[in-house]
């Protein structure tokens, strides 16, 4: 595998650092969007948490091709705090709705709140598969990754790519998104434990979303 200080492989790490950073900032504005109802009290305290973990994140990756041991750490905080405010965030929803009279029978803002949580859902674990496949961002560029976590096609046959290819932010954008849209994963496979978990708990915040939340606002839309 090549090296940060390689030429390729520096200018691919660099270039991915960037798309991630943009995931969570649109994480945060689909959260402030979402109706009071939906989301955790005070409304600011969620987004100012996330951003303010977010700007020494992007600021010490964008300056350095190396990571100290608090920046994975930070980031994994960062990614369960959107992860479990998206959450309660579905739980909010679902428990309006089987509860008359808690929330306004409006099936649009119903279907537009599931769509902004639905979305949600796939940014956040796309950013949790690119945080912890083969040891993280930093170390897929290097010789010390560790074993994948998950199977690309171009990792299984060697043939359909160069042999400098490394899975970016956007391979596993389209990866969480396959995955939520289709309740299992396509063309990459997961491997580890940890992937299968993953995949599952988005599977189902997925399902619970598309098909109770969305279904019963479809309904009061007739």
């Amino acid at each position: 595998m090549s090296n940060p200080g390689d030429g390729v492989a520096e200018k691919d790490f660099e270039v991915d650092r960037w798309p991630a950073s943009l995931a969570v900032i649109a994480c945060v504005a689909l959260y402030v969007v979402l109706p009071d109802t939906l989301v955790i009290q005070p409304k600011w305290l969620v987004p100012a948490l996330e951003i303010a973990a977010l700007v020494p994140l992007a600021w010490h990756r964008r300056h350095s091709t190396t990571d100290p041991r608090w920046t994975r750490p930070l980031a994994i905080g960062l990614f369960a705090l959107i992860n479990i405010a998206n959450i309660v965030s579905v739980v909010l929803l679902v428990r309006h709705l089987l509860k008359p009279g808690t929330i306004p029978a409006d099936g649009r803002s119903l279907v537009y709140s599931a769509i902004l949580i639905w979305a949600t859902n796939v940014i956040v674990f796309s950013l949790w598969f690119w945080e912890l496949d083969r040891g993280g961002p930093t170390k897929r560029f290097t010789s010390e990754q560790s074993w994948p976590d998950f199977q690309f096609p171009q990792m299984e046959n060697p043939t359909l790519a160069p042999a400098t290819w490394h899975p970016r932010y956007v391979d596993y954008l389209y990866v969480a998104f396959t995955n939520a849209a289709a309740f299992s994963p396509t063309d990459a496979m997961p491997l580890s434990r940890t992937a299968k978990i993953l995949m599952t708990v988005e599977s189902g915040v997925s399902m619970i979303t598309v098909i109770v939340v969305a279904a019963r606002a479809v309904n009061i839309l007739h």
